[in-house]
């Protein structure tokens, strides 16, 4: 988990990254994002929004951990929604997840 962490936290390095749920969403209607990292912990309401828009904006979406890490390795307090606007960045996020969870 910590590898996929510290990808995410790279790519916010290299201002690939946005926070918050305001922001995610309209880097979502933009066409702006292109991975959309849900913390765990978030509220039903509000996974329910961003599903919906990644669904009809057809954005790739993921539930992986808590808003606690996810602010922290993002440089943040908590953030429930993370976006990840750079396609390189998405696949190495996404491949260090797939090897977590073999």
């Amino acid at each position: 988990m910590n590898k996929a962490l510290g990808m995410l936290g790279l790519a916010k390095r290299a201002g690939k990254v946005l926070t918050g749920e305001f922001l995610c969403d309209k880097a979502i209607k933009s066409g702006q994002s292109h991975l959309i990292i849900i913390a765990s912990d978030i509220s039903e309401n509000s996974k329910k929004a961003v599903c919906d828009a990644c669904n009809y904006y057809g954005v790739e979406y993921i539930e992986f951990g808590t808003a606690e890490e996810l602010g922290r390795f993002t440089g943040s307090d908590r953030r429930v929604v993370v976006s990840v606007n750079d396609e390189k960045f998405k696949d190495a996020i996404l491949s260090k997840i797939e090897r977590i969870d073999d």
